[in-house]
């Protein structure tokens, strides 16, 4: 995937080579890690995680099958194998939840994609409509010790380009408040802190629009039937429509 404003071949090797020079990182050590596991398996056991960020509707294998993009067969089998290892928790119908070390796991691989996320943005200019699918093939190959760099190179990021808070070296994650702006009461002035990046075409129509994180925002109702809202950006005087495809996709916290 290309660049949008890619740095000069120089500055952007001179840029890793700083990185990944050789030396002590804190968080960094040789214990067991998700490196051990298959792609396979970081991918169930991430997805798992992601599912249950933003939704307290329980984690289901449809819902695993339709994220990762799978047939449900396949889920269920892995699944059952997961279970057996020890990483997930399942019952015949029942919801699909993290065991203790599956939840370390995933937590560890939600790190490694948001900070590769993060490092693309700040340091080889992509844009963030641009680097979902980059991290996912990335995150596979990339150390402990790398990420680790990256980390601290970034200055040690709490959140990425869509607003996704990243956790912490020794897996701590933190779930934000933050509601969607489809139920934003209307006239009330947020911030927005988080946009989905499943949708890398809305990404563009948001930036397009002058949304993003940190924006501030205001909804007013839409026309009768449209199910839509119209949107004040950062108090100026233009009011776009927003459909609710759009505004399912954005997460604010409310101003006192």
């Amino acid at each position: 995937m290309p660049c949008s404003n890619p740095a000069s071949t120089d500055e952007s090797f001179g840029n890793l080579q700083d990185i990944f020079r050789g030396g002590d990182v804190l968080g960094y050590s040789g214990n067991m890690s998700v490196s051990n596991l298959s792609a396979s398996t970081q991918d169930y056991l991430k997805a798992v995680w992601v599912l249950g960020e933003w939704s307290d509707e329980p984690v289901t294998q449809k819902r695993i099958a339709e994220r990762l993009g799978l047939k449900l067969s396949s889920v269920s089998d892995a699944v059952r194998r997961l279970t057996d290892q020890g990483l997930l928790d399942h019952t015949p119908r029942g919801a699909v939840t993290l065991t203790e070390s599956g939840q370390s796991y995933a937590v560890e691989m939600v790190r490694r994609h948001r900070l590769i996320e993060t490092f693309l943005v700040a340091t080889l200019g992509y844009r963030w409509d641009q680097v979902h699918d980059e991290a996912e093939m990335i995150e596979h190959a990339v150390s402990d010790f790398m990420i680790e760099r990256i980390a601290e190179h970034l200055g040690y990021p709490d959140q990425d380009p869509h607003g996704d808070l990243i956790p912490s070296a020794d897996g701590t994650a933190h779930r934000s408040e933050a509601v969607l702006l489809t139920e934003l009461e209307q006239g009330r002035p947020a911030r927005v802190v988080r946009i989905s990046d499943e949708d890398p075409a809305l990404l563009q129509f948001f930036a397009e629009r002058g949304i993003g994180v940190s924006v501030v925002v205001e909804v007013q109702e839409g026309a009768p039937y449209s199910d839509s809202l119209r949107v004040r950006i950062d108090g100026s005087s233009q009011i776009m429509p927003l459909g609710r495809s759009a505004t399912d996709a954005v997460r604010v916290e409310p101003l006192d």
